[in-house]
Protein backbone atom coordinates (compact mmCIF):
# COMPACT_ATOMS: atom_id res chain seq x y z
CA UNK A 1 0.00 0.00 0.00
CA UNK A 2 2.30 2.91 0.42
CA UNK A 3 4.47 2.23 -2.72
CA UNK A 4 0.85 2.39 -4.23
CA UNK A 5 0.18 5.80 -2.32
CA UNK A 6 3.32 7.16 -3.70
CA UNK A 7 3.01 6.27 -7.47
CA UNK A 8 -0.73 7.14 -6.83
CA UNK A 9 -0.36 10.64 -5.02
CA UNK A 10 3.34 11.88 -5.44
CA UNK A 11 3.93 10.45 -9.40
CA UNK A 12 0.95 10.23 -10.29
CA UNK A 13 0.21 14.34 -9.66
CA UNK A 14 4.06 15.03 -11.18
CA UNK A 15 3.09 13.32 -14.42
CA UNK A 16 -0.31 15.53 -14.48
CA UNK A 17 1.78 18.66 -13.34
CA UNK A 18 4.52 18.14 -15.98
CA UNK A 19 1.82 17.40 -18.60
CA UNK A 20 0.09 20.42 -18.06
CA UNK A 21 3.49 22.70 -18.30
CA UNK A 22 4.02 21.23 -21.53
CA UNK A 23 0.28 21.95 -22.48
CA UNK A 24 0.03 25.18 -21.42
CA UNK A 25 -3.00 24.20 -19.69
CA UNK A 26 -4.22 27.69 -17.86
CA UNK A 27 -4.56 26.23 -14.02
CA UNK A 28 -4.12 22.67 -11.75
CA UNK A 29 -5.28 22.02 -8.59
CA UNK A 30 -4.15 19.58 -6.64
CA UNK A 31 -6.47 17.86 -3.97
CA UNK A 32 -4.74 17.14 -1.10
CA UNK A 33 -6.71 16.47 2.60
CA UNK A 34 -6.20 17.04 6.54
CA UNK A 35 -3.95 14.19 6.98
CA UNK A 36 -0.74 15.40 4.86
CA UNK A 37 -1.09 17.59 8.51
CA UNK A 38 1.50 16.43 11.36
CA UNK A 39 1.23 12.82 9.14
CA UNK A 40 1.21 9.41 10.58
CA UNK A 41 -0.11 7.40 7.69
CA UNK A 42 1.42 6.06 4.20
CA UNK A 43 -1.76 7.79 3.03
CA UNK A 44 -0.97 11.57 4.78
CA UNK A 45 2.68 11.38 4.03
CA UNK A 46 2.41 10.59 0.24
CA UNK A 47 -0.19 13.25 0.11
CA UNK A 48 1.93 15.83 1.84
CA UNK A 49 4.76 15.10 -0.64
CA UNK A 50 2.23 15.70 -3.22
CA UNK A 51 1.23 19.12 -1.80
CA UNK A 52 5.76 19.52 -1.81
CA UNK A 53 5.56 18.47 -5.56
CA UNK A 54 2.67 20.64 -6.58
CA UNK A 55 4.68 23.79 -4.85
CA UNK A 56 7.72 22.47 -6.45
CA UNK A 57 6.82 22.34 -9.81
CA UNK A 58 5.28 26.32 -9.12
CA UNK A 59 7.93 27.65 -7.89
CA UNK A 60 10.67 26.16 -10.28
CA UNK A 61 8.78 26.90 -13.24
CA UNK A 62 7.59 30.97 -12.82
CA UNK A 63 7.21 31.78 -16.32
CA UNK A 64 4.84 28.99 -17.03
CA UNK A 65 1.35 30.37 -18.25
CA UNK A 66 0.47 26.95 -16.14
CA UNK A 67 -1.08 28.21 -12.28
CA UNK A 68 -0.63 25.68 -10.14
CA UNK A 69 -2.11 25.52 -6.64
CA UNK A 70 -3.49 22.67 -4.03
CA UNK A 71 -6.50 22.82 -2.10
CA UNK A 72 -6.95 20.98 1.42
CA UNK A 73 -9.50 18.85 2.53
CA UNK A 74 -11.35 17.87 5.44
CA UNK A 75 -14.05 15.28 5.21
CA UNK A 76 -16.66 15.62 2.33
CA UNK A 77 -19.74 14.43 3.44
CA UNK A 78 -21.88 11.18 1.72
CA UNK A 79 -18.69 11.09 -0.78
CA UNK A 80 -17.15 7.82 -1.22
CA UNK A 81 -15.53 5.79 1.33
CA UNK A 82 -17.03 7.99 3.88
CA UNK A 83 -18.60 7.20 7.56
CA UNK A 84 -22.37 9.02 6.73
CA UNK A 85 -22.86 6.19 4.00
CA UNK A 86 -22.07 3.05 6.13
CA UNK A 87 -24.18 4.40 9.02
CA UNK A 88 -27.29 4.65 6.58
CA UNK A 89 -26.37 1.49 5.12
CA UNK A 90 -26.20 0.00 9.34
CA UNK A 91 -29.38 1.51 10.38
CA UNK A 92 -31.15 -0.13 7.27
CA UNK A 93 -29.94 -3.32 8.38
CA UNK A 94 -31.12 -2.79 12.04
CA UNK A 95 -27.60 -3.23 13.55
CA UNK A 96 -25.78 -1.00 15.46
CA UNK A 97 -23.58 1.48 14.31
CA UNK A 98 -19.90 0.77 14.72
CA UNK A 99 -17.14 3.52 15.77
CA UNK A 100 -13.51 3.40 16.43
CA UNK A 101 -13.48 6.14 19.54
CA UNK A 102 -16.82 8.48 20.16
CA UNK A 103 -14.35 11.11 20.70
CA UNK A 104 -12.20 11.00 18.22
CA UNK A 105 -13.25 14.23 16.11
CA UNK A 106 -13.08 14.75 11.57
CA UNK A 107 -13.23 18.57 9.77
CA UNK A 108 -16.89 18.19 8.02
CA UNK A 109 -17.68 19.91 5.08
CA UNK A 110 -20.38 19.68 1.86
CA UNK A 111 -19.82 18.07 -1.49
CA UNK A 112 -21.07 22.20 -2.85
CA UNK A 113 -18.44 23.02 0.07
CA UNK A 114 -15.55 20.93 -2.10
CA UNK A 115 -16.57 22.25 -5.35
CA UNK A 116 -16.45 25.99 -4.16
CA UNK A 117 -13.27 25.72 -2.49
CA UNK A 118 -11.81 24.22 -6.37
CA UNK A 119 -13.19 26.97 -7.85
CA UNK A 120 -12.28 29.08 -5.55
CA UNK A 121 -8.74 28.08 -6.22
CA UNK A 122 -8.81 28.09 -9.54
CA UNK A 123 -10.23 32.06 -9.46
CA UNK A 124 -7.66 33.13 -6.86
CA UNK A 125 -4.50 31.06 -6.45
CA UNK A 126 -1.09 32.28 -7.04
CA UNK A 127 1.43 29.53 -8.14
CA UNK A 128 2.06 27.15 -5.47
CA UNK A 129 -0.82 28.75 -3.11
CA UNK A 130 -2.91 26.28 -0.51
CA UNK A 131 -6.46 27.30 0.04
CA UNK A 132 -8.08 25.55 3.06
CA UNK A 133 -11.42 25.70 4.09
CA UNK A 134 -12.47 26.97 7.79
CA UNK A 135 -14.65 23.67 8.58
CA UNK A 136 -16.21 22.78 11.76
CA UNK A 137 -15.62 19.71 13.36
CA UNK A 138 -17.56 17.16 14.73
CA UNK A 139 -16.69 14.34 17.32
CA UNK A 140 -17.81 10.89 15.77
CA UNK A 141 -20.32 9.85 18.74
CA UNK A 142 -22.53 13.19 18.30
CA UNK A 143 -22.48 12.48 14.36
CA UNK A 144 -23.51 8.49 14.73
CA UNK A 145 -26.28 9.79 17.59
CA UNK A 146 -27.43 12.39 15.27
CA UNK A 147 -28.51 9.74 12.89
CA UNK A 148 -29.50 7.23 15.55
CA UNK A 149 -31.95 10.35 16.15
CA UNK A 150 -32.72 11.12 12.41
CA UNK A 151 -33.65 7.75 11.60
CA UNK A 152 -35.06 6.50 15.06
CA UNK A 153 -32.52 3.67 15.15
CA UNK A 154 -33.11 1.43 18.64
CA UNK A 155 -29.75 -0.38 18.15
CA UNK A 156 -27.54 2.14 19.45
CA UNK A 157 -23.47 2.04 19.19
CA UNK A 158 -21.01 -0.34 19.07
CA UNK A 159 -17.27 0.57 19.48
CA UNK A 160 -14.48 -1.39 18.01
CA UNK A 161 -11.42 0.87 18.98
CA UNK A 162 -9.14 2.93 16.92
CA UNK A 163 -7.43 1.64 14.22
CA UNK A 164 -3.51 1.48 13.38
CA UNK A 165 -2.18 4.84 11.92
CA UNK A 166 -5.51 6.50 12.99
CA UNK A 167 -5.71 9.77 14.75
CA UNK A 168 -7.84 10.90 17.46
CA UNK A 169 -7.73 14.66 15.93
CA UNK A 170 -7.29 15.64 13.03
CA UNK A 171 -5.54 18.97 12.01
CA UNK A 172 -6.23 21.60 8.58
CA UNK A 173 -3.41 23.64 9.24
CA UNK A 174 -0.01 23.39 11.04
CA UNK A 175 0.98 25.86 13.05
CA UNK A 176 3.93 27.14 11.36
CA UNK A 177 1.54 27.43 8.37
CA UNK A 178 -0.76 29.56 10.14
CA UNK A 179 1.56 31.96 11.06
CA UNK A 180 2.11 32.70 7.16
CA UNK A 181 -1.23 32.54 5.70
CA UNK A 182 -3.38 34.56 4.62
CA UNK A 183 -7.23 34.85 6.36
CA UNK A 184 -9.77 35.29 3.14
CA UNK A 185 -12.81 35.15 5.34
CA UNK A 186 -14.15 31.59 4.77
CA UNK A 187 -10.85 30.19 3.76
CA UNK A 188 -7.08 30.73 4.58
CA UNK A 189 -4.60 30.72 2.06
CA UNK A 190 -0.92 29.43 2.60
CA UNK A 191 1.05 31.85 0.66
CA UNK A 192 3.96 29.57 -0.83
CA UNK A 193 7.59 30.06 -0.01
CA UNK A 194 9.06 30.80 -2.88
CA UNK A 195 12.89 31.00 -1.60
CA UNK A 196 15.14 28.75 -3.22
CA UNK A 197 17.73 25.91 -1.67
CA UNK A 198 21.15 28.44 -2.52
CA UNK A 199 21.25 28.60 1.84
CA UNK A 200 24.88 30.65 0.96
CA UNK A 201 23.38 33.67 -0.12
CA UNK A 202 22.12 33.93 3.53
CA UNK A 203 25.38 32.87 5.20
CA UNK A 204 28.83 34.71 5.37
CA UNK A 205 31.75 32.96 4.12
CA UNK A 206 35.06 34.06 5.08
CA UNK A 207 38.34 33.36 3.72
CA UNK A 208 40.27 30.19 2.99
CA UNK A 209 43.23 30.62 5.17
CA UNK A 210 40.92 32.88 7.89
CA UNK A 211 41.23 31.36 11.52
CA UNK A 212 39.12 32.08 14.38
CA UNK A 213 40.99 34.08 17.71
CA UNK A 214 41.06 32.33 20.81
CA UNK A 215 38.33 34.78 22.08
CA UNK A 216 35.80 33.34 19.66
CA UNK A 217 36.74 30.18 19.95
CA UNK A 218 36.08 30.29 23.69
CA UNK A 219 32.75 32.41 22.61
CA UNK A 220 31.76 29.53 20.31
CA UNK A 221 32.67 27.03 22.93
CA UNK A 222 30.70 28.65 25.70
CA UNK A 223 27.68 28.87 23.43
CA UNK A 224 27.66 25.62 22.59
CA UNK A 225 27.59 23.93 26.04
CA UNK A 226 24.79 26.40 26.57
CA UNK A 227 22.69 25.05 23.57
CA UNK A 228 23.27 21.27 25.37
CA UNK A 229 22.08 22.07 28.48
CA UNK A 230 18.95 23.31 27.22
Amino acid sequence: FPLEAVATNVQGSANVLRSSLNSDVQAVVCLSTDKAVYPINAMGMSKALMEKTAMSFARNNPKSKTRIAVTRYGNVMFSRGSVIPLFLDLIKANKALTITDPTMTRFMMTLDDAVDLVLFAFENANPGDIFVQKSPSSTIGELANAMIDIYKSKYGLKIIGTRHSEKLYETLLSSEELMSSEDLGNYYRIIADNRDLNYEKGVYLGKKDSKLSEKQITTLKLHTSRQRSY
